[in-house]
């Protein structure tokens, strides 16, 4: 009898392993993403991240043991093509046996449209996903081309041929650039990451049942955690709703709209396009001339353009990072990002 006795120990052990491996391998894109998957497995697994901190989503090379983690990924939860589109190719080659998420294309998520101007006096348009498909359908054969002429006629007719020309200025360095006719920031909506925790525990459920109550109470829980984070926020930011700022890339709009504190401009496009000299000069003339408040850096770009648009002005400055790139990846990273965002925001204003 007491020689079984080691053999308790290795059974215990080699259970423990086959549970484990009943646990789907996942993958997540982002760490924001990667970090509500991660709420969802706590306790059960772990997701593998794919772009690490620090890197821009816009513009990314997989080393190879992150296209090893796509290769043996059983799920993958992604922002979509509008963020990424250099992994598209990448999902299809590596990823082929995976079941994949496009998170912006799930129901109930709330999607604003793209903004090409330098300055936010317009484009603030939000819908859900029941009028998802007729703006696509509206969208179909639609090119910026067509859609600058338009304005021009538009503008023309209010004699503002002044503008036009300095807003063709703006998009030189941007023609022939295609992106997606919604922003891709979608996560910094708190409503929209609160939807997909849901979504996260049905994929996963449906490919671990015997999990399915414990991702579905961890999706719960980061909801509970989410509701009370939007209430810190709010109290947070309420002070300083009146103030006026600039971002250097024009990735808070899901976040200005949450917490309905609108920035007024952005040095670069949401997919992260260089500015042109006439954007810079646009945004130069509203910090002068209009009492901004702050201009927003960001960690993954060129600081040097910050402090162009800030020669001559009193306005402030600080750093914005839509990614949480210091925060170290796993559950905690979501709920901290937008704490740090709201942090950074009442700092500089």
């Amino acid at each position: 009898m007491s020689r079984a006795l080691p053999l308790v120990p290795l059974v215990t052990a080699l259970m423990s392993t086959t549970a484990l491996a009943d646990v789907p391998t996942v993958a997540a894109d982002i760490g924001p993403v990667h970090s509500l998957v991660a709420r969802v497995m706590d306790g059960v697994g772990e997701p593998a991240l794919i772009i690490p901190p620090g890197a821009s989503p816009h513009e990314y090379s997989l080393r190879p043991s992150e296209a090893g983690a796509l290769q043996n990924a059983d799920l993958v939860f992604w922002i979509g093509a509008d963020l990424t589109p250099w992994l598209e190719d990448a999902l299809g080659t590596l990823a082929e046996d995976a079941e994949i998420t496009t998170l912006l294309e799930t129901e109930g998520v709330t999607l604003l449209d793209f903004r090409e101007d330098a300055l936010f006096e317009a484009h603030d348009h939000a819908h859900g996903d029941d009028d998802h498909d007729a703006e696509e359908a509206g969208h179909d054969d639609h090119d910026h081309d067509d859609h600058d002429h338009a304005d021009e006629a538009n503008h023309a007719e209010d004699g503002h041929s002044d503008h036009d020309h300095a807003e063709e200025a703006a998009h030189d360095d941007h023609a022939g650039h295609d992106h997606g006719a919604h922003d891709p920031h979608a996560w910094l909506s708190p409503d929209n990451a609160a939807v997909w925790l849901n979504v996260i525990a049905g994929k996963l459920s449906a490919a671990d049942p015997e999990n399915a109550g414990a991702y579905f109470a961890n999706a719960a829980a980061g909801r509970a955690e989410i509701d009370a984070l939007k209430a810190e926020i709010e109290a947070k930011l309420a002070p300083v709703r009146d103030s006026n700022f600039i971002v250097f890339h024009d990735a808070y709009q899901y976040f200005e709209t949450a917490f309905d504190i609108p920035a007024s401009g952005a040095i670069s496009l949401s997919d992260a396009t260089d500015a042109s000299p006439a954007r810079i000069a646009e945004i130069q003339a509203r910090v002068t001339g209009e009492g901004i408040d702050c201009v927003l850096a960001e960690p993954q770009f060129n600081p040097a353009m910050v402090t162009t648009v800030l020669d001559g002005t009193e306005a402030g400055t600080g750093v914005l990072d839509p990614l949480g790139s210091d925060l170290e990846p796993g559950p905690a990273l979501y709920p901290q990002l937008l704490r740090n965002l709201a942090d950074t925001l009442a700092g500089c204003l």
